[in-house]
């Protein structure tokens, strides 16, 4: 079976100044070097806000900070009249590696449906960026559909149509467990994320399959991560509120001490 390195993923949201961004990354990264940290184990990164992004670039090139950083959102256009848009060739340049694609968020406030998904997919493997594709399902999906339907659909339709297959993350995040202090038991996640990755090996071959990291995330603390991590189907978390706090999200990243063996 393939090694997969655990991914543990922080999305800030619309939250925090460029000043903020500096002040919090420098702080989580002190607290994971105290802890030593080991980066190879279990990468840890950041997805701020635009206005922050190139502060953050900057302070991780100039500290030399093994934190890698992401992009909340990518146009599916390259250039253009599209006012208030952001294209993979500018966050290229700032040296973003992941972008968060289709989050619940998006798909809720910005009309974001599957064909919209699938072309800012489009968008980060043609730019070098590996897209982080958030899928999951309403209170009213789960209650109609069962816990699995909806991801995999958004998995599989975000997946469609593309010449060829970069690099991709897909997160689990169940609309009905994000903000709200609702956790979905890790039997459930594993089992999600277990049906994630037969249907892209069913659509993409047994190798995608088992290259791709699965995320879960929906109210994930650094109390409740290790149970979520024991299962070898779920690869790492995407974590949204304690994503803020460095010593929490330091201590969401060191998952692996709190893992009974």
């Amino acid at each position: 079976m393939t090694k997969r390195t655990a991914f543990i993923a922080g999305n800030w949201k619309m939250n925090l100044d460029h000043q903020q961004a500096i002040a919090l990354v420098q702080k989580l990264a002190w607290s994971l070097k105290d802890a030593s940290h080991d980066y190879s184990t279990a990468e840890v990164t950041v997805f701020p806000g635009f206005t922050s992004i190139r502060s953050v670039q900057t302070l991780i090139d100039a500290d030399g900070l093994e934190l890698t950083l992401g992009a909340q959102d990518i146009s599916r256009h390259d250039s253009g009249a599209y006012t208030g848009e952001v294209s993979g060739l500018a966050l290229k340049k700032l040296d973003v590696k992941y972008v968060l694609i289709g989050h619940s968020e998006r798909r809720q406030y910005h009309a974001e449906e599957d064909s919209v998904v699938q072309a800012k997919t489009a968008a980060a493997f043609k730019h070098g960026i590996i897209p982080v594709i958030c899928v999951g399902e309403t209170a009213e999906q789960l209650e109609s559909e069962g816990a699995a339907a909806v991801p995999v659909r958004q998995t599989l339709a975000a997946l469609a149509g593309h010449a060829s297959l970069g690099e991709f993350v897909i997160a689990y995040e169940p609309v009905w467990a994000i903000g709200t202090g609702a956790v979905a038991t890790p039997e459930v996640a594993a089992s999600v994320a277990g049906k994630i990755r037969a249907a892209i090996a069913e659509a993409h071959g047994d190798d995608v399959a088992q290259a791709t990291r699965i995320l879960y995330g929906g109210s994930v603390k650094a109390a409740n991560v290790a149970g979520f991590l024991q299962s070898s189907e779920v690869d790492g978390v995407l974590v949204g509120g304690a994503s803020l706090d460095a010593e929490e999200f330091s201590g969401i990243a060191r998952f692996q001490k709190h893992i009974v063996l």
